[in-house]
Parts: C-alpha cells; structure tokens; sequence
C-alpha cells in the first residue's frame, strides 16, 4: 500500500511490529503523524513546501494504519510519543520539531514533555490536549466504538465521519483522500487496529503531562471544527496553557493541513524560521517570516 508518492519508505522495528515513515529532504528534523484513522498522504500538501524551504521531512503512519504493521497490541497518545520518541533516536538527527494532526499532536506533545531534550518545537492542528466530555460519557462511547468500527460497516463509516468533520472548505484531492483511506480499512486487521486505537485514547495523559511541556509550540485550529464544541475556545486553553502561538483559521474543519495548506504552510514555516538556531545549523535553510493570510493569531506568551 502506498500512501504518499515521494521520498524512501522505511519501517522503524518497534516491540510489537513496525513503523512505516517516508523520510524527504535535508536540513532541521520535522516529523509529521497523521491523526486517528489518517494516513501519512494527509501532510502530501504540506510536507513538500517544508522540504523546498531546507528541511528534512519524515511523515509516519500510526500503529495499524497506512504502512505499519497491524500486530500491535497497545495504543492511544502516549504509546505512539513513545514511538514519535523512539524515531528521532533512530534518525539521529535531532533535536525534532515534531508536527502532529488530532492524536497525532496528542502524541507529539506527550513526547515532548517525556524527552525534552528530543524535541525543538511542536506544530500542533487540531490537537486535543485534554480529555473532552465526563467519565460515563467516555465509557458510553467505547461501547459504541466496537460496534461503529465492526464489519462490514465500518470502513465506509469512517469515511462518512472523515467528511463529515472535514467541515468547510476542502481540498480538491478531497474525495481522492477520503477513497484511500476507507479503502486501507476494508483489510479488516486494519479496521481492527482502528476500532482498538480509538478504544484505548485517553487524551488526560497528556493533559496531565502539560506543565513539563517546553518546546515553542504553534497551535492550528479550524474555527469549523466539529470535533471541539467552542474551536476558537479550545485554541486558546490550548495556547494559554502551554503558551504557544494560536491561530485560527475561519471555513475549516478538523483537518487543516489538506484543508487550508494555503495558510498552514506559511504559518508553518514561518514559526520553523522563528525557532532557536540549531549549534551546527548554520548551514540549514530557515523559511523567512512570512505574513500568514485569512487567520485570526494569538499569542500564549510564554515562550519567545
């Protein structure tokens, strides 16, 4: 299975099976992971304008889903920033600004606070940082999750609810997306790995790893997100606690990077430019500051 036409496809051994990531360019580390149900072609309009401005891009598929293996027992945030974590060990070339969708910022921010050191910066779209709704109203859902992601429905209802969060404006390679993606979940081991990944999150890990977060941090919300009951609420908690920069994007859902790249990739870039020079970076190609259209910005304040 392909998803995602450039660089080398390269697996990375974990305990209980294997990584898939494509690993482009040269220059600063990036890593980029998709969200719950994603593949690694969501960043496929983001992460070549990061590779042109001078950056190493690696994009990595979750456990069970695009490339990587579907033996894993384990999953949820804190398991794959373990792996976010074991990755930029192996690439040995950090530190990493590690760029995260849904879970995926989940997991990249639970990684920054578990190994500081590993991490430069955070790029975080849609993130959830804390755990949304009661302790009941959690247990309900993981209920409903075994029978949303059963066979022989579930592939086509996640790509239903795939569009149906992708609210406002889309990409035109929309349909082409949301097709790859319920077709990788028709192999049932990976909508088995799915239904298991959604079942185990529990964003309060990482929520309860906040205050040990102190990368520079850029926070990308769209204000149509229906995943978060308040968007333009939720980006600020975010940039308040963490002190990161916010911006917010009007006309877009939960997907900003294939929804708005347009605006993502300036923001991205222009936060990357801002970052602490790496000691022997003198050499890497940093984007310039660049004025970011059609967003609204914040600033957490807590870090230059």
């Amino acid at each position: 299975m392909t998803t995602s036409q450039s660089g080398s496809l390269t697996f990375l051994p974990r305990l209980e099976g294997r990584i898939a990531y494509r690993d482009t360019g040269a220059g600063p580390l990036v890593v980029a992971v998709p969200g719950m149900g994603d593949l690694r072609s969501t960043y496929d309009d983001v992460a070549p304008a990061l590779v042109d401005a001078g950056f190493r891009v690696v994009v990595t598929d979750l456990r069970g889903h695009g490339d990587s293996d579907t033996t894993f027992r384990t999953h949820g945030d804190d398991t794959t920033g373990a792996d976010l974590v074991a990755l930029v060990e192996h690439l040995d070339a950090g530190p990493a600004v590690l760029l995260g969708n849904s879970m995926g910022a989940s997991a990249a921010v639970w990684a920054a606070a578990e190994r500081p050191e590993l991490v430069r910066g955070l790029v975080l779209l849609s993130p959830y940082l804390r755990q949304p709704g009661s302790a009941a109203m959690q247990r309900a859902l993981r209920v409903v999750y075994r029978i949303l992601f059963a066979r022989p429905w579930g592939a086509a209802f996640w790509g239903s609810y795939y569009s149906m969060i992708s609210k406002g404006r889309r990409s035109p390679r929309h349909a082409e997306h949301v097709r790859a993606v319920r077709d990788a979940l028709r192999e049932p081991s990976r909508l088995h790995s799915l239904r298991d990944l959604a079942v185990a999150l529990d964003h309060s890990v990482v929520e309860a790893r906040l205050p040990a977060v102190q990368a520079p941090a850029l926070a990308v919300v769209g204000a149509l997100d229906p995943d978060f009951s308040d968007p333009a609420a939720e980006l600020t908690w975010a940039t308040d606690t963490i002190g990161a920069r916010g911006v917010l994007i009007p006309d877009v859902g939960h997907y900003p990077q294939h929804q708005a790249p347009d605006v993502v990739v300036p923001a991205v870039l222009e936060f990357l430019a801002g970052l602490p020079a790496l000691p022997d970076a003198g050499h890497a190609t940093q984007a310039p500051a660049t004025q970011i259209p059609g967003t609204q910005a914040e600033d957490g304040g807590r870090r230059a």
